[in-house]
C-alpha cells in the first residue's frame, strides 16, 4: 500500500462517526480500523504501554493495518538523546508486541532542540540498530534543515517529517530518506483545531499522488483532532485519492 491516511490516535473517531451517522461496531480501535488503514500512537510519548497492550491492539485490526508509534519524551525531551540505549531497548521490546503491524517509529524533537552533531548521529545509529523498519524524525529547530543532515538521515534510511504548520519553513517538505514521505498535518490556522479546506485537501492529494507515482510510500496523519476535523479531513483525502486527482 503506497498511500496511507490516518489520524493521531483513535479516541476522537467514535464521536465523529456518530455525528456522521456511520455504521460502527466493536471497540473504538476496531471501529476506527474499519475505515482507516493506519493510526499514529501518541500516548507512547507520554507513558509506556505493556507489550501485551500492543499485542491486543494488533490483534484487533485487519492484517494490512499499520501503527506508527511515537518515541517517548524521556528520550527526546528529557535525556535529549544522551545515554538512551536502555530506553530505546525498552521501547522496542514493548512495541515489538505490534509484530508486522508496527509501522514507522516517530521521533519528534522540541522546538528548542538544535542539531547536536555527534550525539544525534550516535543516537540515530543506535535507533537504527534496534529497529529495522521505518523511522521518521520531526525536528523543529532550523539547525536541522541542512543538506548534510538530510544525507546522514538518508544513509540510515530515516525520513524527515513534512509538517503543517511548518516551523521553520523548510519543515513543509519531506527530507532525509526518499523511500518514505510522512506528513503530519496539525491544522491551519489554529493548530490542532482548524479543518483543512477542500482545496487544501485536493492540493495535498496531488502532492502525495506524485510522490507515490515515483515509488515513494506516503503516510498522511491528521493531528487536528480537537474538534473532530481530523476524521473529516481523513475521509476527504481518501476520497480525493480514490477518485483520481484533478477530477
Amino acid at each position: 500500500m503506497s498511500i496511507r491516511v490516518g489520524i493521531a490516535g483513535w479516541s476522537s473517531f467514535s464521536p465523529m462517526a456518530k455525528a456522521l451517522q456511520l455504521p460502527v461496531t466493536g471497540t473504538q480501535l476496531e471501529r476506527y480500523a474499519s475505515y482507516f488503514s493506519t493510526v499514529e500512537i501518541n500516548t507512547s510519548f507520554y507513558r509506556p504501554h505493556r507489550r501485551t497492550t500492543y499485542m491486543r491492539w494488533a490483534a484487533s485490526v485487519p492484517p494490512a493495518f499499520r501503527f506508527s508509534v511515537k518515541l517517548p519524551r524521556t528520550i527526546t525531551h528529557e535525556r535529549r538523546l544522551v545515554d538512551c540505549q536502555a530506553l530505546i531497548d525498552r521501547f522496542a521490546e514493548e512495541t515489538d508486541g505490534l509484530g508486522e503491524k508496527r509501522g514507522p517509529v516517530l521521533v519528534q524533537f522540541p522546538p528548542s532542540f538544535a542539531y547536536s552533531g555527534d550525539i544525534a548521529v550516535r543516537f540515530f545509529h543506535d535507533l537504527r540498530g534496534r529497529f529495522s523498519g521505518p523511522i521518521v524524525v520531526e525536528p523543529r529547530h532550523e539547525s536541522w534543515f541542512q543538506p548534510a543532515i538530510d544525507h546522514m538521515l538518508a544513509g540510515l534510511q530515516i525520513s524527515r517529517v513534512a509538517a503543517d504548520p511548518a516551523r521553520p519553513a523548510p519543515a513543509a517538505q519531506p527530507g532525509g530518506w526518499s523511500g518514505l514521505a510522512y506528513f503530519r498535518l496539525h491544522g491551519t490556522p489554529d493548530i490542532y483545531k482548524s479543518r483543512y479546506t477542500q482545496a487544501a485537501v485536493k492540493a495535498h492529494a496531488e502532492v502525495i499522488a506524485a510522490l507515490a507515482a515515483r515509488g515513494t510510500e506516503v503516510w498522511t496523519i491528521y493531528d487536528n483532532t480537537a474538534y473532530g476535523a481530523a476524521v473529516q479531513n481523513g475521509f476527504e483525502l481518501m476520497k480525493a485519492c480514490a477518485g483520481g486527482i484533478g477530477k
